[in-house]
């Protein structure tokens, strides 16, 4: 048995704790699925996606530079950083939950609706989900910043989204229920905090001194809004066409205590393949010794 599983984890005791609730929310999610509810699910997910949040970051390092848009381009920064800290870097170390589609192998309803939705697959652990804390702390730091400018429609669009991106994740079967609840408080405390550091940095006087506007007085307001919208329907775009066939992703080698079926890192040289088997993430580090 492999030595990283000898002790039980915070991962583990959220898997008994919560396994009633968990397994009546993917049976209500599991029920409602169709050949059309998939594809609403694969549109709303990817949101939450690192190919979605990253160009995202860098837009809003962009807006940084406009005097106009500087609120909103510092809330995505901070809520980006401190969102992806305490859900990469802290709570997923933490918990080293694993993915559901690999510990509940032996549960036939949930096999069959994990297939059903595409049998998708992440690489690293499971809790807290990373695409809703994602989608989250966009949404609520970029909807306080609306509803204080009083453009009350896209503050509430937003959340919409973010919720959306929540519900698609348990319906693809690829996190648990309890999984997107952490990802959700994570995000609207990121978003939160965003929001009120990027309002502090605001204030510094020696900012008002920087706006790329005057480089670019031709643009009007509304010129300039039509750009960010076709930025953003760019970055989606980036994002959204991998997602439709990310059920087609070669999973982990990795087949002891269960047959691992998050998606390996191929071609990836920061995880490169151990005596020719290609791992994802979590067990290309068990196996080369490196720590969680």
């Amino acid at each position: 048995m492999n030595i990283f599983l000898l002790t039980a984890t915070l991962g583990d005791k959220l898997d008994s704790v919560f396994y009633n609730f968990d397994m009546l929310i993917f049976g209500f999610f599991g029920g409602i699925q169709s050949t059309f509810m998939t594809g609403v699910a694969k549109f709303f997910t990817a949101f939450g996606d690192e190919n979605f949040i990253i160009p995202i970051l860098i837009l809003g390092i962009i807006l940084c530079f406009f005097k106009k848009s500087r609120k909103y381009g510092f809330s995505i920064i901070f809520a980006v950083i401190i969102g992806t800290l305490l859900t990469n870097v802290i709570f997923k170390p933490m918990f080293l939950r694993i993915r559901p589609y690999n510990t509940l192998q032996n549960v036939g309803d949930y096999m069959s609706w994990y297939t059903a939705a595409g049998r998708l697959s992440e690489s690293d652990y499971s809790f807290p989900s990373g695409h809703t804390t994602g989608a989250f702390e966009l949404a609520t730091s970029l909807s306080i910043c609306f509803a204080k400018d009083k453009k009350k429609a896209l503050s509430i669009v937003l959340p919409i989204i973010a919720i959306g991106t929540m519900c698609s994740r348990i319906y693809l079967m690829v996190h648990y229920p309890t999984d997107v609840i952490g990802g959700m408080l994570i995000g609207v405390f990121a978003g939160v905090m965003g929001y009120l550091l990027a309002t502090a940095v605001c204030k510094i006087k020696v900012l008002d001194k920087i706006d790329a506007q005057k480089l670019f007085k031709k643009i009007n307001a509304k010129a300039g809004t039509a750009v960010i919208i076709i930025a953003i329907i760019g970055i989606f775009c980036y994002s959204y066409i991998p997602a439709i066939n990310e059920g087609n992703a070669q999973v982990c080698a990795y087949n002891e205590e269960y047959d691992c079926l998050n998606a390996a890192r191929v071609n990836d040289e920061k995880y490169p393949p151990i005596n020719g088997k290609e791992y994802c993430k979590i067990h290309w580090k068990q196996l080369s010794g490196e720590s969680k």
